[in-house]
């Protein structure tokens, strides 16, 4: 019988996600590495995570998540007009993201949303904020996770109890 994923299991999975309402595809690793995780740490995205509780190794569903439980609802008070000196010369385009840092030195992720000869609008939403997804998922597989990965969020081992190679468990 196959183990059902809930709280503290570590899971891989391979997806497909499209925004919902164009069908468009956002991300995909159907064809790389499978994305693991561990249920309740905020590994990803909350609506997600809910609903593969309760699903089990080798199922595959279609789930929706609305914007709400992926990236949130667009804010359109995340969005600032800044002078175009601010930018040091740097050749501008409508959608470029750029990266900065916040007041207290952490890095910060901006899109350019617009532009004029004299200013920058800049948003600071996710590129999917306000975006519902449509995920195609594959579960390849679940396990508990080890004391030590619930204490530290980080997942150290796989079915067969090594890490890869060059991890020093051999």
């Amino acid at each position: 019988m196959q183990k059902i994923i809930e709280q503290n299991d570590v899971v891989g999975i391979k997806y497909e996600v499209k925004e919902a309402k164009t069908g468009d595809v956002v991300d995909s690793n159907k064809d790389g590495e499978i994305l693991k995780f561990i249920i309740g740490k905020g590994q990803i995205i909350p609506g997600l995570e809910k609903q593969l509780v309760g699903k089990k190794q080798d199922d595959r569903a279609d789930i929706l998540v609305e914007a709400k439980e992926a990236y949130g609802e667009y804010n359109a008070e995340a969005e600032q007009l800044v002078p175009i000196e601010q930018f040091g010369g740097i050749e501008l385009e409508i959608g470029m993201p750029l990266y900065g840092q916040s007041e207290d030195g952490q890095t910060v992720a901006v899109r350019v949303k617009d532009l004029t000869d004299t200013t920058v609008l800049v948003d600071y939403n996710h590129p999917l904020a306000g975006k519902d997804l449509m995920f195609s998922v594959e579960i390849v597989k679940v396990r508990e996770a080890s004391e030590d990965e619930i204490l530290s969020g980080q997942i150290k081992s796989d079915n067969d109890g090594c890490c890869g190679t060059g991890c020093g468990c051999h």
